[in-house]
């Protein structure tokens, strides 16, 4: 089987680089401009563009074989009724981590596969519980530059870590794949990816 990543997430490729899966990486140009507002539909909805825009550009170029599974996945932040992405500058970083700082958040994301004429998509949600930041703090990490590319503007993974008090649900899904949720499509469609 040939396995596809539809992303350019350096995340995602070391989440499955570590779990020892052979990939190959082809970036989609699909158009993430959405309307959607249930933050759970709207990851279905781009990852499931993303898998697809994946799966036309190996078509066209007539290299999408039966045995080729296409992943694709999405991930927003959802904190008081807003979803927030990555952020655009680093005022708008700075405003993110302060909707977080000393609350409870949702980090949702989507997942699509596609495998010969199969395209399933589901979601992961995981809750994060931030602790109390200072602006000083905020600013500091901000000027790390590690809140950059990332849905919230931080990394679980990285500096942000010290802030965080708990989650519930997948720490993967937080880093950017839901890896029980990939294993669980996978195993329930007969798709050996492990």
């Amino acid at each position: 089987m040939k396995i596809i990543l539809a992303s350019a997430s350096p995340r995602r490729r070391e989440i499955l680089e570590n779990l020892g899966i052979e990939f190959e990486i082809k970036i989609s140009n699909a158009d993430e401009t959405c309307d959607i507002k249930n933050p759970c539909e709207l990851v279905c909805e781009l990852s499931r563009r993303k898998a697809q825009a994946t799966a036309d550009m190996l078509k066209e170029s007539r290299t999408l074989s039966d045995d080729t599974l296409i992943i694709g996945s999405d991930s927003v932040v959802y904190c008081g009724g807003k979803i927030l992405g990555k952020p655009e500058n680093r005022q708008n970083a700075f405003e993110m981590l302060t909707s977080l700082s000393g609350s409870t958040h949702s980090v949702i994301s989507g997942l699509c596969l596609i495998y010969g004429d199969k395209v399933i998509t589901d979601f992961e949600k995981t809750d994060v519980f931030f602790d109390e930041i200072s602006d000083k703090e905020i600013n500091d990490y901000v000027a790390s530059g590690e809140c950059d590319d990332k849905a919230g503007a931080y990394a679980i993974q990285g500096k942000a870590s010290k802030w965080i008090k708990g989650i519930n649900g997948c720490y993967f899904n937080v880093v950017g794949l839901p890896v029980h949720l990939l294993y669980k499509m996978a195993k329930e469609n007969g798709i050996e990816v492990f």
